[in-house]
């Protein structure tokens, strides 16, 4: 392949990485032309899946950050890039490596992180966005109900409080004289606090005397 013939696959391969949310490599060997259409079908609107020559993929993923992708270039690979959720496309080639054996997964890039084979397959089995928005949405609700269950039960204390407080004023209104008594205490107290600095000022005053 002539010099700008290759510069143009990496320039290809490179900007394939940097568009994609997740890529996902693969070795095919053994797979027929319309398994790995099929293949393509399932990844989704957007996304990809292409043989590539390993040695101009090592350049292109050396551009792009991914130096690291190297030791999973080897043999035949294709790879499957990603334009859409990574969810449902690493599903998508899960599913199709149970139904075809051949098709090996060896790892990837998912949102800027490089993967293994196993990672993508874990990846695979996340549940799907709108189910893990539906969780988190029910969490949330349940979260808000008991906080506001945590608000409202000091107000219903405080109606209560104000209930009882209500039924027993009649019944005290008989016995209101002889309580008036301990309420006298804290006045006399206040008065003697009070008078205390006074009394201190005046004990002081011969002794300031030449």
């Amino acid at each position: 392949m002539p010099t700008q013939a290759k510069a143009a696959v990496i320039d290809e391969i490179t900007e394939r990485f940097e568009k994609s949310s997740a890529a996902v490599l693969t070795e095919y060997r053994g797979l027929t032309v319309a398994q790995l259409t099929q293949l393509r079908r399932s990844l989704g609107e957007g996304s990809s899946y292409a043989i590539v020559k390993n040695t101009l993929t090592k350049r292109a993923a050396e551009s792009v950050g991914h130096a690291d992708l190297g030791p999973l270039l080897s043999g035949p690979t294709a790879i499957a890039f990603i334009e859409g959720d990574p969810v449902e496309a690493a599903k998508a080639i899960r599913d199709f490596a149970r139904a075809h054996p051949l098709l090996v997964i060896k790892g990837g890039v998912v949102e800027g992180r490089t993967v293994d084979a196993g990672e993508v397959t874990a990846l695979a089995d996340v549940e799907p966005r709108e189910v893990l928005l539906a969780k988190l949405a029910g969490a949330m609700k349940g979260n808000l109900t008991k906080a506001a269950g945590l608000f409202q039960a000091p107000l219903s204390q405080v109606a209560r409080l104000a209930e009882a407080l209500k039924e027993k004023k009649p019944a005290e209104t008989g016995g209101a004289a002889p309580e008036a008594a301990p309420e006298a205490v804290p006045a006399a107290a206040a008065e003697t606090t009070t008078d205390t600095p006074d009394t201190a000022a005046a004990g002081d005053a011969p002794a300031s005397t030449d």
